[in-house]
């Protein structure tokens, strides 16, 4: 059946269903994010004579460009996205060579990892690269004869070197939370595809023996060695990273059961934990809508991965239940990791929390995720 056929059907015989619980714990997600980066913004611009605002704004339009990305992304049947990987692939490559070239890359916190755009915005291409790597992997792995089958060992060789030309990219800038991320989504796909253990044991070596050369080469910078550190001993850098870790803590125990309540926390609006309204999101909504608020956030996350694997199960074909594997693998380590450092149980890396924290590059690249996952979820039958 030609791929044309196959689309026309699709779109004929789903009318575009979407599964609505998934919608509800995202937009549910997206709604409590927005609140949380405008409690966690507004008295600190406010008492510097700025608007109070700002970050509401842009975090709202950021929100808008990804539910436009998301719904576009629902438009073309997933399986004809294969003829478009290697497009997609290289774009994301050309931005990360991109953001280490001096006059295009901003470097922030000893990362060259953004792109300047105008009107303040900036790009983060290693946001996009999660998707290019996704969909490259899936479309290798699945692209065989007979799906029962375990995959050949050229499949996985080819896959993991498509994967592995954006992450040394990566790497290079460095973003390590990132790369842990993409490790994440490879080791899952790689392990649904059906590989042998032996794959899934030679990856995990290869990744611990790969962090510990990185960071005795001095490949990752002394700002990430340092959040390192301040996870294993807090006091390590008690004026940086080791303040940042005692101040999150603090902020979210501060909250109690019920919380001090939206915009009345004092230590968000002191701004006592350095990026509140990014990477420590969590900590304005443990200490204003405290741990009731907080089990709401872990409930709508729980809901998300249920029907995303409820997804997956159903998809009809190798393909989709690879790209929903890696998406799946991809929001609950970020999950897992941006939550879990926040408490001081994980260390310190520097990743957002899906939905919740603000950033364009991570919104429009979690919503195209949400769009790929109800995309598969409308065209099976």
């Amino acid at each position: 059946m030609s791929s044309a056929r196959i689309y026309r059907r699709s779109g004929r015989d789903t009318g575009y269903k979407y599964d609505f619980l998934l919608n509800f714990a995202v937009i549910g997600l997206l709604i409590i994010g927005t609140l949380l980066v405008y409690a966690g913004t507004r008295e600190w611009f406010r008492s510097y004579g700025q608007d109070p605002e700002y970050y509401l704004k842009r975090h709202t339009l950021n929100i808008l460009i990804g539910a436009l990305l998301a719904y576009g992304t629902t438009l073309v049947d997933y399986r004809l996205l294969r003829a478009y990987t290697p497009i997609v692939w290289v774009a994301a490559v050309i931005g990360l060579l991109l953001v280490l070239i001096p006059n295009f890359g901003s470097k922030v916190n000893g990362s060259r990892a953004w792109i300047s755009l105008p009107g303040g915005f900036q790009l983060q291409p290693a946001e996009l690269a999660k998707i290019a790597i996704i969909v490259g992997m899936a479309m290798i792995l699945s692209d065989r004869d007979q799906v029962d089958k375990d995959p050949l060992d050229l499949d996985i060789l080819k896959a993991l070197a498509l994967s592995a030309v954006p992450v040394l990219l990566i790497v290079v800038q460095p973003d390590l939370g990132t790369v842990l991320i993409i490790s994440a989504s490879i080791l899952a796909m790689v392990g649904a595809s059906g590989a042998k253990p032996r794959w899934i044991v030679g990856l995990l070596l290869l990744a611990a023996a790969g962090g510990f050369v990185a960071v005795q080469s001095g490949a990752v910078s002394d700002y990430q060695v340092a959040r390192l550190q301040s996870f294993v001993d807090p006091t390590a850098d008690p004026r940086a990273t080791g303040y940042q870790l005692r101040q999150s803590r603090i902020t979210i125990g501060s909250g109690g059961f019920f919380g001090k309540g939206l915009f009345n926390g004092p230590q968000t609006n002191g701004r006592f934990v350095p990026e509140q309204q990014t990477d420590f999101i969590f900590t304005v909504a443990g200490e204003e809508i405290g741990f009731l608020g907080c089990s709401i956030i872990l409930a709508l996350f729980v809901l998300f991965f249920i029907r995303a694997f409820y997804i997956c199960n159903r998809s009809s074909d190798l393909f989709g239940r690879l790209v929903s594997i890696g998406v799946i693998a991809w929001f609950a380590f970020q999950a897992f990791e941006n939550i879990g450092m926040a408490m001081g149980l994980m260390p310190m890396t520097g990743v957002p929390l899906p939905f919740l924290s603000y950033g364009g590059s991570s919104m429009f690249a979690n919503l195209i995720g949400v769009g790929l996952l109800q995309n598969i979820h409308s065209r099976t039958r």
